[in-house]
């Protein structure tokens, strides 16, 4: 098989646009044989964004060939040959056109897009930009965007992707070919079919039919249900005193890394997280950047759970920190502890596959966007032959494919449990399990509620609990123990029901009962799914009329979401002050709940009576699907009537929306103002011990903020004792005066004033972050707390910094993808990275890649955010300032994670610029300031700070 792997660099992407150069590489029995490459003559200028791109000049190409004498060369290497390259659509549509212009007939040949090929055949790539696959593979890709370089990569890389494609087992093949038939429109599926064809050719006997279990290729084993094995006499060798066997494992730590340091903040953490285990105390402990926390709480929590025979529970908030522990701090101490010991992770049901679901959706070939579909479900074809865990964060799913993993996660109300075929091998109930033999569990603050929730069926018995990133407990709480109604789960809900005969369930059930003819019970189960259906599609009307009325108040009343750090409509909802037409809603509501109520009815009976005799009619799997849709149904349906009626004055009720997608996007929300007493009920008044931990606990460095929040303060400790809570501030590692300068220019101008005044600040901010980008070649974080001023700052700013080659990369404007922005930041020689929320945290950035971070202002949560609105007036009835006992306190907890984005490293050195005059000017700005670790202060005029920031990079590290 020939293939002809394609790379054009051109004058843009449009219809009129010309070619510059063209690469272009042979393959022929999966070896490289011809290579074709030119310059091209466009007869037009060549954009200067272009030349900066590809480094391709108009001098370069004035005596290049012309486009005829080119494809005139190339033409007859494309004879019989499949064309590959990499975003196919864009190379194909230049070559066409460039063979119509220069007479020749138009290529007729298959056409293959390494995008799709190792999107499905690599399903963990965590980027297709083609410079990232490179360095993925360790394929050298010494000149990006030069079509020579380009094409030679795409090449090898393709190479890569067939081979892949030949190592997999048959099956998987043929489950690939079947399920590309349903996606003519790509060639993928033909060359699948050869690939099928040429492999049962090759052997009678297929090598991976032992992994083959209902027409999948699995790499799972079936779990057992083995009892937790604990080593009795290892755990007996552990030194019954914490010291003596610290400092035994001290040593091994040291034999293990040659360049082992002790770290005096971490072994103090050690210490007083052991102690808080074993005196049965809570902790709250903060331990800034370069302490080791993981280490500083895994190491005494493994111990006390060995030594006491107790689980303890780690829980963090973000996914990316579990995946941290499991993959790296865990292995480690398995590695080097005395005893052995069982670590889990466990998260939320809807991260891991349901087979069955997958199953159906494969047989029933039930895809809502086809193409996006079909490549999702090659992916997880493919995967499902590598993955032990079915967990979804070990695929890199693009953006629609979320909505089909939805439709195929795990999820309580649907599963069969152990009458489904596929039970032995579930991977949520393999993780349940092991997590039930583990010594220590992992898993994550949503799951710790949603657990509370469930009344603790979960997560198996605990006592002992150590809160990781313990600055959103509180925040996670709220949103866990509040109700919220989305467009899209009751729009979806309503729609499984009486969607098409191939998947709709109602049409399903019906296609099923019709084979029972003359049966009198199939007669009358049809005759109520009929209604059912029917009822459906009106309820669905009737939820699409009142969002689009709700959207309508909602973009009519709030800010304009540009002008937002979400980008969305936010509207708080109050009894004593609704819009007049909420009575006219509040009717249609009730007609939407008396229907839903009519379905829910008859369709309890129906799946009480079919579950009876689902064996002889076959339908097992749909009265679960149907009765988890059942369940789905009441819960929307109640939580929608709560939010209509607001019952509860505890609650705080709003609506959120997007622009884009207008009543589509629409979410109802309901939380609770105060979660403190739930907290303190449910976990510190019932746990043993727990430990919260996190590089931002404290304010001005108090922890009372911190202790309200979570239900600490004075109520508990009269019924706990003042005893019962420890707090902890351990120093910080690095020596913040040689490693960091803050640098505030007092001249600059405020934003007050309006739109005049925001103008002035936006300019006077592009000529400073100009000037500095220039001092710092790039390598500098901007952190905003406004979308809307991070695309007004966007533009102009890299327009003005091109002519230096310094690039810009903008959240939300270049992508909305913060791992691929952070990796097109450390890859590239010189960029300045603006960010709003998520780069406020849980960023590394190690080493040169960052020498500068810039605040652009105080990140204060907006006042009229309804949470923060609703506890603004509680605090104001008990005569205290909410300004300052909550604004404050929370706007200096996040200054002081995004400050901690700029020295990750002992080794690190690098300025903070804080473009917000207030931390000097007012009463609150010295909180922000004695919040920060002890980092080298100065201010200035604005027209010092360059020189100053030079000078500072060009020392070695001023003396403290």
């Amino acid at each position: 098989m020939k293939f002809a792997v394609l790379d054009f660099e051109t004058t843009g992407s449009g219809q009129t646009d010309e070619i510059i150069q063209v690469g272009l590489v042979i393959i022929n029995d999966f070896q490289i044989t011809d290579r074709y490459t030119s310059l091209v003559d466009p007869g037009i200028r060549i954009p200067s964004s272009i030349t900066a791109l590809t480094g391709i000049t108009d001098d370069m190409v004035k005596d290049a060939p012309s486009l005829h004498q080119v494809i005139t060369e190339m033409q007859p290497l494309l004879a019989d040959a499949v064309l590959v390259a990499h975003n196919v659509a864009f190379d194909f549509g230049f070559l066409q056109r460039a063979l119509a212009r220069t007479g020749y007939r138009p290529f007729g040949g298959r056409v293959l897009d390494t995008l799709e090929a190792l999107r499905f055949l690599f399903p963990s790539l965590a980027s297709l930009q083609l410079s990232m696959v490179a360095d993925a593979f360790g394929v050298a890709h010494e000149r990006p965007h030069q079509a020579d370089s380009d094409a030679e990569v795409t090449a090898e890389i393709w190479l890569i992707c067939l081979h892949k494609l030949l190592s997999l087992p048959l099956l998987t093949v043929q489950r690939l070919s079947y399920l590309f038939q349903a996606y003519p429109s790509s060639d993928i599926g033909w060359l699948l079919q050869e690939v099928a064809a040429f492999k049962e050719q090759q052997t009678g006997i297929d090598m991976d039919a032992d992994r083959y279990f209902r027409q999948f290729t699995l790499a799972v084993d079936n779990w057992d249900t083995e009892e937790s094995v604990r080593d009795e006499i290892e755990v007996m060798r552990l030194s019954n005193n914490f010291e003596q066997f610290y400092a035994e494992f001290k040593e091994t730590l040291q034999t293990k890394f040659e360049v082992y340091e002790n770290r005096a903040a971490q072994e103090e953490m050690i210490r007083e997280v052991e102690e808080a285990l074993q005196q049965d105390k809570h902790l709250m402990i903060e331990a800034g950047t370069g302490t080791g926390k993981s280490l500083g709480y895994l190491i005494p929590a493994i111990y006390f759970g060995l030594k006491q025979d107790r689980k303890v529970v780690v829980s963090t908030h973000t996914i990316n920190l579990q995946e941290q522990l499991r993959d790296r701090d865990i292995p480690l101490l398995q590695e080097l502890f005395p005893a052995k010991f069982r670590a889990a992770v466990l998260k939320g049901r809807s991260h891991y596959l349901c087979l069955r679901k997958f199953e159906h959706k494969m047989n029933a070939q039930d895809f809502d966007n086809t193409k996006e579909d079909v490549l999702t479900a090659a992916q997880m074809i493919v995967w499902l032959g590598e993955t032990g865990r079915g967990d979804e964060e070990e695929l890199h799913l693009a953006q629609r494919g979320g909505s089909f993993w939805h439709s195929v996660a795990s999820d309580t109300d649907s599963c069969l449990n152990r009458a489904c075929p596929w039970f032995k091998k579930c991977f949520y109930h393999r993780a349940r399990h092991e997590a039930n033999i583990a010594d220590l569990i992992i898993t994550n603050h949503s799951l710790l509620f949603t657990d509370m929730k469930a009344e603790n069926r979960l997560l198996p018995a605990y006592k002992h609990l150590v809160i990781d990133e313990a600055h959103h407990f509180e925040e996670v709480a709220s949103k866990h123990l509040g109700v919220e109604t989305p467009y899209f789960g009751f729009a979806g809900t309503l729609q499984r029901l009486y969607k098409d005969a191939r998947s709709g369930q109602l049409p399903s059930l019906q296609f099923r009962l019709q084979q029972h003819d003359g049966d009198e019970r199939a007669g009358a189960w049809l005759e109520t799914a009929e209604t059912l259906g029917t009822r459906a599609m009106e309820a669905r009307e009737q939820w699409d009329v009142l969002c689009e009325k709700l959207y309508g108040i909602v973009s009519a009343a709030s800010l304009d979401p540009s002008a937002t750090e979400t980008g969305q409509y936010v509207l708080r909802m109050k009894p004593e002050s609704l819009p007049p037409v909420w009575n006219e809603l509040l009717v249609q509501e009730d007609n939407l709940y008396l229907n839903v109520t009519e379905i829910v009815k008859p369709l309890e009976k129906l799946v009480g009576e079919l579950k009876e005799l689902q064996d002889e009619y076959e339908v097992q799997s749909l009265v679960t699907d149907l009765n988890g849709s059942l369940k789905d149904l009441i819960r929307y349906r109640d939580s929608l009537r709560f939010f209509m009626r607001m019952p509860d004055p505890e609650y705080v009720y709003w609506m959120e929306a997007g622009a884009y997608l207008k009543s589509r996007s629409l979410t109802l929300v309901s939380v609770p103002h105060d979660v403190s007493p739930l907290l303190q009920e449910h976990f510190f008044d019932t746990k043993d011990s727990i430990v919260l931990t996190s590089a931002t606990l404290s304010v001005d460095k108090s922890f009372d903020y911190m202790r309200e929040q979570l239900g600490l303060a004075a109520s508990f400790e009269a019924e706990n004792g003042p005893e019962k809570l420890k707090t902890v501030q351990l120093p910080s590692p690095f020596n913040y005066r040689k490693q960091a300068l803050v640098v505030i220019p007092r001249d600059f101008p405020g934003i007050k004033g309006g739109t005049a005044g925001e103008a002035a600040f936006v300019a006077a901010l592009l000529d400073s972050l100009y000037e500095v980008a220039l001092v710092t070649k790039g390598r500098m974080l901007v952190l905003f707390t406004s979308s809307r001023m991070l695309k007004q700052v966007h533009g102009p700013l890299k327009e003005r910094l091109q002519p230096h080659d310094i690039g810009v990369l903008g959240q939300g404007v270049d992508s909305g993808n913060r791992s691929k922005l952070l990796r097109q930041f450390q890859d590239s020689r010189a960029s300045v990275l603006l960010g709003t929320s998520s780069f406020w945290e849980g960023v590394d950035i190690p080493g040169d890649a960052l020498t500068c971070l810039a605040i652009v202002r105080l990140p204060f949560q907006p006042p009229n955010h309804p949470l923060a609105e609703a506890k603004s007036e509680i605090i104001k009835k008990s005569n205290q300032n909410p300004f300052m006992k909550l604004s404050v306190p929370q706007a200096v907890i996040r200054f002081k994670q995004g400050f901690g984005r700029l020295v990750r490293r002992a080794s690190d050195r690098g300025t903070v610029i804080i473009y917000d005059t207030r931390v000097i000017e007012t009463n609150y700005g010295k909180y922000f300031l004695y919040s920060l670790p002890g980092p080298k202060i100065e201010h200035m005029p604005a027209k010092q700070m360059t020189a100053r920031i030079q000078q500072w990079l060009e020392m070695e590290g001023e003396p403290g």
